[in-house]
């Protein structure tokens, strides 16, 4: 393992010890935690040919999530390759907000791997969902999740542009739409720029154009008192929870992820009392 450590040494992992673990597991089909045993004995040189050539693909920048096909988020392990943007920690916020209270129904917006709705559904077993995006091979992805979760009975996979092919009523609208201006693009690390989805990580404009049209368009599918919670950059919080006051919601928030940088933003429809 020592050849795999100086190969990603060398290159830009944080953690070239922990990446080796996972790349040399990967390469012999077995869990991560069993390399510490398994790697006294032999190996087969197939193996080790296999295990670098893993390490030269994350060398050359590629994330160890593509690498290996998986992605642990909220305690499962989800599928993602380069048709889905990278379920982030950070994002484990808008899940422990959404879980805060009651659904029965929920729309996901954007929908990607499908890290959300999934998750979602898996925490809430009575609720159901509709999960949307506007590509055929994230959707793709997302229905690969579900199945493997045990969630595909109760989330419904639509092609859409955000709302456009979404009707009803939900009691929570959630989304980590592309958020990231284009001149920001520059900035990102290698591994996300070359290697994720343009259209999942910036709207090619100045990161808010998604935000105008769900704040604009959710509480028209919103039941009363119905909740919109939306992941966003570190310095959006003040303008997307304008535009949720702006539309109408109240007791809007902004809430800040483990790191104290602002990262949700959660607004209300008001409630039936109100609407009378």
């Amino acid at each position: 393992m020592s050849a795999l450590i100086t190969i990603l040494r060398e290159s830009a992992s944080p953690d070239p010890a922990r990446e080796a673990r996972l790349l040399l597991a990967h390469a012999m089909g077995v869990a991560p935690d069993r390399i510490t045993l398994l790697a006294q004995d032999s190996l087969p040189a197939a193996t080790l040919i296999a295990a670098r050539k893993l390490a030269a693909r994350r060398a050359a920048g590629a994330p160890i999530s593509h690498i290996i096909g998986r992605r642990a988020f909220y305690g499962r392990d989800f599928h993602v390759d380069a048709r889905v943007l990278d379920p982030r920690p950070e994002t484990e916020c808008l899940i422990a907000e959404a879980l805060r209270t009651p659904f029965a129904t929920f729309l996901d917006l954007g929908t990607g791997s499908g890290a959300i709705a999934i998750t979602l559904a898996a925490e809430r077993p009575e609720a159901t969902g509709v999960a949307t995006d506007l590509s055929d091979q994230a959707l793709d992805v997302a229905r690969q999740n579900a199945n493997a979760l045990g969630v595909a009975a109760r989330l419904h996979l639509v092609k859409s542009d955000w709302f456009a092919a979404v009707t009803g009523r939900f009691d929570l609208i959630v989304s980590n739409p592309p958020y990231i201006a284009a001149d920001e693009m520059a900035s990102l690390q290698p591994q996300v720029r070359l290697f994720e989805p343009r259209m999942a990580l910036t709207d090619d404009g100045d990161g808010l154009t998604a935000y105008r049209i769900i704040a604009a368009a959710a509480p028209g599918h919103l039941h009363s008192d119905g909740q919109l919670i939306v992941e966003i950059g570190p310095t959006q919080g003040a303008s997307v929870a304008k535009m949720m006051r702006d539309s109408g919601f109240m007791r809007v928030q902004v809430v800040p992820d483990l790191d104290h940088r602002d990262r949700v933003v959660v607004g209300r429809m008001p409630g039936a009392a109100a609407l009378t």
